[in-house]
């Protein structure tokens, strides 16, 4: 190992051990910030190191991939950490390393995420060079012919996957033709056929004020990060490429047998969803932690697992999108118990909205998810994320005050009314890739 990567060693298990000592803040301090320029970001100070993360989202994400050129967001996030400027990707990544900073990126369906850790001393610099990526990408054909190929192999691996088949056969399903309805790392055909200039189109497209959030977590105050957010963002172009409309979730129950030859079947299953913007959403919170929200105690892990021994593992979750909601659930299990496991699920699905939760089971559900609540906010990055993300659904700047509160308010009348109008059995499709024994597609 040369000196540098020594040093370079070092500064990274330092950062690594600063982040992970933060202690779980009792209170969660948010102040509404807004830079000289009007850029508007939400920030915790906590002054204990010399350490900041920073968090960008730019909303639309995959989903603003022009026509037929499907894949080209996703190609061009991954090209923003290979050069900007008059840097090319070594350069830069060595100049970013000497800092010992550290930006990531990723883009999914709803957004494209950008997020920085840096040092105090070093702020001034690391935003310079993130301020690069953002404004000044080279985007070099090595690059991208590189990281072209990166995709490609990940487009192949997912074309075997049983868990990735399932998730595309299901996402088309729901969503035809709208851009929910596909994969946003596109296919290896668009992937292969997408240009530089295809690149620089899609960054026009993302990186816009109307459509960014912004937060900030650790050793900055209200003076500071206002600067920082001119000089970052402050030149960014106004808009960016229109979002999509609204997606009408098309799938209706029956059950999707996918051939694929494997010893296990895996599944997903859902119907239409419920917004977070309705008012009964928190309802439909509380009861899916009852139904299957990923403890041992919830109904589909004690019907399907426990008493049935037919998987190691169901779950069943909320997906509000901005754009479309679904309700959704998975499981794997044995070729010859899949048949099983569906039909478990189906009743258990019908008898919560035929019969409603007991007191027990509301009481017990409000005492983990209140309880489970403050361990998500233990450390700055964490926090940065939880933060952006609050802005991006929508929610009021209080929402980690006052969110318990509304948990512990819903009523076991309310809770069972909603359960009666949210899932819907006969609306219930199951995804079904492997060869399940007495399964086939139909209704």
């Amino acid at each position: 190992m040369t000196g540098f990567a020594m040093i370079r060693a070092g500064l990274v298990a330092c950062f690594a051990l600063l982040i992970s000592v933060l202690p779980v803040s009792a209170e969660i301090r948010i102040k509404e910030v807004t830079s000289p320029g009007g850029i508007t970001a939400w920030l915790v100070e906590d002054h204990t190191i010399p350490f900041t993360a920073l968090e960008l989202r730019f909303r639309g994400g995959t989903s603003l991939d022009a026509p037929g050129k499907r894949g080209a967001i996703n190609l061009m996030t991954g090209l923003l950490e290979e050069g900007s400027g008059e840097m090319p990707a070594q350069d830069y990544a060595r100049a970013v390393e000497s800092l010992a900073a550290s930006f990531s990126y990723d883009a999914d369906k709803e957004a494209v995420s950008v997020s920085a850790r840096f040092l105090t001393e070093n702020r001034d610099e690391a935003i310079d060079l993130l301020h690069q990526t953002l404004v000044a990408p080279r985007f070099d054909q090595d690059a991208l012919d590189r990281v072209r190929a990166q995709v490609l192999s990940g487009l192949r691996s997912d074309a075997e996957n049983p868990n990735d088949i399932a998730g595309r056969a299901f996402s088309k399903m729901a969503f035809g033709d709208h851009p929910y309805g596909s994969d946003g790392s596109g296919t290896i055909d668009t992937v292969s056929t997408l240009t530089r200039q295809d690149m620089f189109d899609a960054h026009d497209a993302v990186f816009a004020r109307d459509r960014l959030f912004v937060s900030a977590v650790g050793d900055i105050d209200e003076a500071a990060l206002g600067a920082l957010l001119d000089t970052l963002l402050g030149d960014l172009p106004e808009t960016g490429a229109p979002q999509p409309g609204p997606a009408e979730v098309t799938i209706e129950g029956g059950t999707t047998v996918i051939d694929y030859d494997t010893p296990q079947s895996v599944a997903l299953f859902g119907h239409v969803g419920i917004d977070r913007e309705d008012p009964r959403f928190f309802a439909a919170y509380i009861m899916n932690q009852i139904l299957g929200g990923g403890s041992f105690e919830s109904r589909l892990m004690t019907e399907v697992r426990e008493k049935r021994g037919l998987t190691y593992g169901v779950y069943s979750y909320l997906l509000p999108r901005d754009l479309g909601s679904v309700y959704m659930g998975s499981l794997a299990s044995a070729n010859s118990k899949m048949a099983e496991a569906v039909a478990v699920i189906r009743e258990e699905w019908s008898r919560l909205a035929r019969e409603g939760v007991t007191e027990k089971e509301l009481q017990d559900a409000k005492t983990y998810l209140t309880g489970a609540y403050p361990l998500r906010f233990d450390g700055n990055g964490r926090i940065a994320s939880i933060l952006v993300g609050m802005q991006l659904d929508g929610m009021p700047i209080d929402y980690v005050r006052t969110r318990n509160d509304k948990i512990n308010a819903v009523t076991l009348e309310e809770i069972n009314r909603v359960a009666s109008e949210v899932l819907q059995p006969d609306n219930l499709h199951f995804v079904v890739v492997g060869r399940p024994d007495g399964m086939k597609t139909g209704g």
